[in-house]
């Protein structure tokens, strides 16, 4: 060979725009690409930018390969590179153009051309004491492979194992099931991340105990999405509890949590549970009238099929549904993030339910965007969720299940709104 390496640059367009989209799938034929090869893979990193588009590299003992797709143009740009003899990097070219169904252009050029450079007497001043190549067991591959959820100005990642758990797309939304380093299995619809392992119990706990404790006495319960089952495991931790009605559009949510989030979803068998799967926005507008004590809305953000859980007209059914006395709650979105939605919602709940009988929660949610989220009550009866509570029975309560974000404390001190909120909501004065 008479240069140090061998350099393709490569542009595949006419691809298959999913198989572009997906992150597992394009780390998993860059390293298959790479070992076909014959190369010795060490590392690699990739990224998934929401709602498209993934970059990664492979880092190999000969170089690298690297990619970055627009899988709304159906392109990726790809950069394979080896030195020496030993891997010939056409024959990853041949496995990626057709894990992507493409079409190509390829350029290939050689680097570090002998008869331009001559070798030197280098050695290293410092060696390792121990090999970080064992012949027999060969690299160990550090793979480093990123979820994002993204949005237009801000964005959150977890690293997670590359190894997708589950993976369905069906009319309603994609539905995954993903394994993170930092906080273990997460379920994510459409590229949001709606639940992970280690931090689910800060908005489960938040949308369930407060407005059980304060109704006091509630036996029928209807629940409106909470598809991973996190909301109904909390409420069956009360005994008075005589039903629960959950009425999740999407099966595959259920089933994706049953499969791989047991112990949020470990209440699904329960005989007290009516699981509906349909639409919850017509369940609750051909509802009997005063049916339920409590109704939890734990929906996702305002789009696609949950769009409808953020309209008038469907929380004047929910009102009518209730019971009097009842009391319902609602994920209300973050005054960080979705802050017309937040403040909508708010006006919307104090149109139906009158201004003193809504109340603004906010909680920490690690991993939804900003951080902070935001819980709204609306109350059909004159006692205010907040105060009129019996606080010692919800310590009692709290120690003895075992609560780990919930307490008697919280429970108020959550409803006490920062300033800034207060003047979103007009309620300073």
């Amino acid at each position: 060979m008479k240069a140090l390496g061998r350099h393709i640059l490569v542009e595949f367009s006419g691809c298959n725009a999913e198989v572009l989209n997906d992150v597992s799938i394009i780390e998993k034929s860059m390293i298959d690409a790479a070992q076909i090869a014959g190369a010795t893979v060490i590392n690699s990193t990739f990224h998934h930018f929401s709602p498209w588009g993934v970059s990664g590299v492979v880092v190999i003992q000969e170089s690298h390969l690297a990619i970055h797709t627009w899988p709304e143009y159906r392109y990726a740009a790809v950069d394979l590179f080896t030195c020496g003899d030993s891997v010939d990097p056409w024959v990853s070219f041949e496995h990626l153009k057709k894990a992507f169904q493409a079409n190509y252009s390829a350029i290939e050029m050689n680097r570090g051309s002998l008869h331009v450079i001559q070798k030197s007497d280098f050695q290293p001043k410092h060696l390792r004491t121990e090999p970080s190549f064992d012949l027999k067991k060969g690299f160990q591959i550090e793979r480093n492979v990123w979820f994002t959820d993204k949005d237009e100005n801000q964005a959150l990642s977890l690293r997670y194992t590359g190894d997708v758990l589950f993976d369905e797309t069906n009319p309603f939304q994609r539905v995954r099931v993903l394994d993170s380093y930092s906080h273990g299995k997460f379920l994510a619809i459409n590229n949001m991340v709606m639940c992970t392992e280690r931090d689910e119990f800060h908005y489960h706990e938040m949308i369930s105990h407060p407005v059980m404790q304060a109704h006091g006495n509630a036996k029928n319960i209807l629940v409106i999405g909470g598809g991973d089952g996190g909301t109904i495991r909390e409420l069956f931790k009360y005994d008075q509890i005589e039903k629960v009605t959950m009425v999740e559009i999407d099966e595959a949510v259920v089933r994706a949590s049953k499969q791989h989030l047991p112990k949020i979803a470990s209440e699904f068998g329960n005989p007290k549970l009516n699981l509906i799967i349909g639409d919850g926005i017509q369940f609750v507008k051909d509802a009997a009238a005063n049916s339920y004590d409590v109704i939890i809305v734990d929906g996702s953000d305002p789009v696609g099929p949950a769009k409808g859980l953020f309209t008038a007209d469907f929380y004047n059914n929910c009102k009518n549904a209730l019971k009097e006395g009842g009391i319902i709650i609602t994920q209300g979105e973050s005054p960080m993030f979705h802050e017309g939605t937040f403040v909508e919602l708010n006006s919307c709940l104090k149109g139906i339910f009158g201004k003193s009988s809504v109340h603004t929660m906010l909680f920490h949610a690690t991993t939804y965007p900003s951080g902070m989220w935001s819980l709204q009550v609306g109350v059909k009866g004159n006692y205010h969720p907040a105060k009129d509570f019996n606080k010692d029975k919800a310590r009692q309560f709290s120690s003895a299940k075992g609560l780990k974000y919930y307490n008697e404390e919280l429970h108020s001190a959550a409803f006490t709104l920062p300033t800034f909120v207060r003047t979103m909501l007009g309620e300073n004065a």
